[in-house]
């Protein structure tokens, strides 16, 4: 502790900056201005995905493709307008984030029983948390208090977001980025045990790689054409696609993962022994993927005077 005080004061006052912003979130943070937020988000995330099983996963992705963006603030949800420019129409989202209806239909709902109170940026944390345990996968106990932005980055959104194509180095740097680190970036990307995939985005993979298992590689092709069919979709997890567990990483060791970027992970290199232990050890993946999102969830917020509590989640106020 003595130490301490031979450091610069700048150095002392991005401590205090750092920590300030975390500080701010509060698991009851709505315990008094809307005690029963819980109870009016949970019933709309099942009823979606009991409709449409594959909602959970895009649910889920909403966060993470926000939070790579300026930080969990909500940005994502912004629609173009004539004078605004947001983060929809970015290479990695368009014809491809969903879910926007389901916010909707959350903020809606929200608004009735607790109007202006609730910022869209917790309502994504939320939904991510009630998707995973939806889905079969843990429970934790979500950080809020974040505020909504009033700007977007359409460049963020195509420059901060790996890309299926991403090579391990690529996936560490992105994820390195945003705070997080390569045993985050490993549990985090667990993620794809739920979901699936349009063919664009895995074509040259099960058509010109050699690191694919190759029943599986001709089996994806009847359903990915080489020259057509860029939106069919195939589940990133072919064993359990709509159930949150460990078997994405078993498919990486026998070589079936989907995406380049999946394969990645388990492809002689540094993150080769987590994949293996994850493939072993389901809670260890629970316990580390909980840690990690927890973490994402933390980039770069606004909280307190900043930003705002939209009435729209697609619009500024």
């Amino acid at each position: 502790m003595a130490s301490m005080v031979q450091f610069p004061s700048i150095f002392l006052l991005l401590l205090i900056t750092l920590g300030s912003t975390s500080a701010q979130l509060s698991s009851n943070y709505y315990s008094k201005t809307c005690p029963n937020l819980f109870n009016v988000i949970r019933p709309v995330v099942q009823a979606a995905i009991s409709k449409e099983k594959r909602m959970g996963a895009s649910l889920l992705r909403l966060l993470f493709h926000d939070c790579f963006v300026q930080g969990c603030d909500a940005s994502l949800l912004l629609d173009d307008t004539r004078n605004f420019k947001g983060e929809k129409n970015a290479k990695p989202n368009k014809n491809s984030v969903r879910g926007f209806e389901v916010i909707d239909q959350i903020k809606t709902a929200v608004e009735r029983v607790c109007p202006g109170v609730v910022s869209c940026a917790d309502i994504l944390v939320i939904t991510a948390r009630d998707s995973v345990v939806t889905l079969g996968g843990p429970t934790w106990s979500v950080n809020l208090g974040r505020r909504d932005s009033r700007t977007a980055s359409f460049s963020g959104a195509n420059n901060n977001i790996p890309p299926p194509t991403s090579s391990l180095s690529n996936l560490i740097s992105k994820f390195s980025a945003q705070g997080l680190s390569t045993k985050d970036m490993v549990a985090l990307v667990g993620a794809h045990t739920i979901g699936q995939a349009r063919c664009t985005t895995f074509r040259k993979r099960i058509y010109k790689e050699k690191n694919i298992d190759a029943s599986f590689a001709q089996a994806r092709k009847s359903n990915c054409p080489k020259s057509s069919g860029d939106n069919n979709l195939s589940p990133l997890d072919l064993q359990t696609p709509t159930g949150f567990d460990n078997n994405y990483y078993k498919n990486l060791i026998n070589l079936k993962g989907l995406l380049h970027s999946d394969q990645q992970l388990f492809s002689n290199g540094s993150t080769d022994s987590q994949v293996q232990f994850y493939a072993q050890n389901t809670n260890s993946f629970n316990n580390d993927f909980v840690t990690a999102i927890i973490k994402m969830g933390s980039i770069n917020l606004l909280t307190g005077s900043n930003g705002e509590i939209r009435k729209n989640c697609r619009k500024i106020n």
